[in-house]
């Protein structure tokens, strides 16, 4: 599936503060916490533990939040399909979109009980 403008633009305005409790909500069903959850989205973001919650708090859209961060070096190596759309396929002019990707592809993951060391990527070598 190919990525518009549109979709881009309704992701971005969505709230990060609603949409994290639909987050930790998945990954506790699964037996995950909200630590490791905090603990991913830091990596791809590079925000502290304050910085996250300030963000849930004062209700930051996903354009805001991702304008802020600082994306891991490593987030290239996250690849794969999410909501049926493949991560390394979606165009950089649709940044808030990718990085949205990015974000849930570790949220499954961690809801799917793959180890840390694996969700945070690390290049090979």
């Amino acid at each position: 599936m190919k990525v518009t403008q549109e979709k881009n633009d309704k992701v971005a305005e969505m709230i990060f503060g609603s949409i994290y409790p639909l987050y930790l909500n998945r990954i506790e069903k699964k037996g995950r916490t909200k630590d490791e959850l905090d603990q991913v989205i830091r990596w791809l973001t590079g925000f502290n533990q304050t910085e996250l919650q300030g963000f849930i708090d004062e209700k930051t859209t996903f354009r805001t939040f991702f304008e802020r961060a600082k994306i891991n070096p490593n987030a290239h190596l996250i690849k794969g399909v999410v909501c049926g759309y493949r991560i390394e396929e979606i165009e950089d002019k649709f940044d808030v979109y990718k990085q949205c990707r990015r974000m849930e592809k570790l949220i499954d993951e961690l809801a799917k009980g793959r180890k840390m060391e694996k969700i945070l990527r690390q290049p090979k070598g």
